[in-house]
C-alpha cells in the first residue's frame, strides 16, 4: 500500500479502521504527507482531525514507526504540535529527531520537557542548532553533567551572563566544564579570566602536590601565563631589598619614603609604600590601619626596612585609626616581638603571594579549601 496513492480523507479514515499493522503504518506515512507543504490537500479542520486520530493511535503503532514519523516530522514546521509534543515525551529513540531538531517546539514546551523527562531527552534539547536563554537556564538547572557540558559545547545555545559565571563557579569543582567554556565565543573577558584562574590555581595545586618545586616561582610562572594571555603587562614581584648603599634605587626609594611621612604627607606615603612593596593600594591601606600590624612587620621585613622604621610607621598608622589616640604597651611589645622573630626569607615569600593578582589569589583560596 503506497502513501502516494492515498489522496483522499475517506481514504485515511479507512486506514485508521484496519487494525493490521501495515495499515498503521502506511497511515503515518500518508499524515506525514499529508502535513509537507507540496501534498497541502486538507483543511485546517481535516488536519485536526487527522492529528486527533493520530494522537489516539500513536502508542499502539511500533516504536520503529514513530521512529519514522519523528523523524519525518523533525523538520516540517507545519506540523501540528500536539502530534510533535506526543513525539517529544515518547521514549528517547522515537523524541531525538524531535527535540533536535523540530520548530515547532515552543521554549515552554521544551522548558516543560527538561524538568519532567529524563537525562537522554535534556541532553537532545542541549543538541539543538539554537537554544534561547531560558531553555538553556532550564538545562543548567538539571545540574547534570553531561547536560551542562552538551549546551557549553554548543555554540548555538545563548547564556546569559549570570548563568556563564554560574558555571565558571561550578568548573572549579567540575573539570569537564573547563574546555567547552574557554571555548565559548560570547564569554565575557571578565568571566574568561575569572576562569583561566580557576584552572591555574588547581593546576597549581597539582603540581606542588606532585613535583618538587618552588610554589612562588610557581605561582610567579602561572600569573605571567594568564596575563600574557589577556596580552597584560606582567610586573615584576621581586621585593626591592635595599642593599645599603645610599646610590641604590631601593636605599633612595625608602628614603623618600620615610621622609613623605616625616612630611605628614600621608596620601604621598601610601602610594609610596605601594610602590616600594608592589603591592595594591587597596590592600596597602588595609595592612597599614590593620590592628597587631603583623602584615606591616611581614611587609617591612621583607623589603628591608630596619625596626625602628617599622615601629615608626606602625605608631603612626595605629595611632591614626578612627576612636583611637595611643597604642598601648602590650600592643606595641607583640609587635616588637613578632617582627623580631619573622624570617626574613618567610616574609619575603609571603610578600610574593600577597603582589600575586587578586583573581589569582581568589582562586587559590578556594582551590586550597579543604
Amino acid at each position: 500500500m503506497n502513501s502516494s496513492r492515498i489522496s483522499s480523507l475517506n481514504g485515511l479514515v479507512k486506514l485508521a479502521r484496519d487494525k493490521s499493522q501495515k495499515s498503521r503504518s502506511a497511515l503515518v506515512t500518508a499524515i506525514n504527507d499529508l502535513y509537507s507543504s507540496e501534498n497541502a490537500i486538507l483543511s485546517e479542520q481535516d488536519r485536526v482531525l487527522m492529528a486527533n486520530i493520530m494522537l489516539h493511535l500513536i502508542n499502539e503503532v511500533e516504536i520503529s514507526v514513530r521512529r519514522m514519523l519523528s523523524e519525518q516530522l523533525a523538520d516540517n514546521p507545519d506540523a501540528p504540535l500536539e502530534l510533535v509534543s506526543l513525539l517529544a515525551n515518547d521514549d528517547i529513540e522515537v523524541a531525538a529527531p524531535i527535540l533536535a531538531k523540530s520548530e515547532v517546539l515552543r521554549d515552554r514546551d521544551l522548558v516543560e520537557i527538561i524538568q519532567y523527562r529524563a537525562m537522554e531527552h535534556q541532553v537532545a534539547i542541549a543538541m539543538r542548532k539554537t537554544v534561547s536563554q531560558p531553555v538553556s537556564d532550564a538545562l543548567v538547572e538539571t545540574n547534570n553533567e553531561k547536560v551542562i557540558g552538551t549546551l557549553l559545547s554548543n555554540q548555538g545555545a545563548a547564556i546569559s551572563t549570570e548563568t556563564m559565571g554560574r558555571l565558571v563557579e561550578k568548573s572549579r569543582s567540575v573539570s569537564s566544564y573547563q574546555a567547552s567554556l574557554v571555548h565559548r565565543v560570547n564569554l565575557s573577558p571578565q568571566l574568561a579570566k575569572k576562569l583561566y584562574w580557576s584552572v591555574s590555581a588547581a593546576l597549581r595545586m597539582h603540581i606542588v602536590d606532585n613535583f618538587e618545586i618552588d610554589p612562588n616561582d610557581l605561582d610567579e610562572a602561572m600569573e605571567n601565563t594568564v596575563k600574557s594571555v589577556f596580552g597584560e603587562k606582567s610586573d615584576e614581584p621581586s621585593p626591592q631589598i635595599s642593599t645599603g648603599d645610599p646610590s641604590d634605587p631601593a636605599a633612595q626609594n625608602q628614603k623618600q619614603l620615610i621622609n613623605s611621612m616625616q612630611q605628614g604627607d600621608i596620601n604621598e606615603f601610601v602610594h609610596r609604600f605601594s610602590k616600594f612593596s608592589r603591592l595594591r593600594l587597596e590592600l596597602v591601606r588595609r595592612i597599614l590601619f590593620e590592628e597587631g600590624g603583623e602584615g606591616l612587620a611581614i611587609v617591612c621585613k621583607a623589603i628591608g626596612l630596619e625596626k625602628h622604621i617599622f615601629l615608626t610607621i606602625f605608631l603612626r598608622f595605629r595611632s591614626g585609626r578612627v576612636g583611637e589616640k595611643e597604642v598601648e604597651s602590650d600592643e606595641l611589645s607583640k609587635a616588637v616581638a613578632f617582627f623580631d622573630q619573622l624570617e626574613e626569607q618567610a616574609a619575603r615569600d609571603l610578600l610574593r603571594r600577597w603582589q600575586r593578582d587578586p583573581g589569582y589569589l581568589n582562586a587559590l583560596r578556594l582551590v586550597e579549601q579543604p
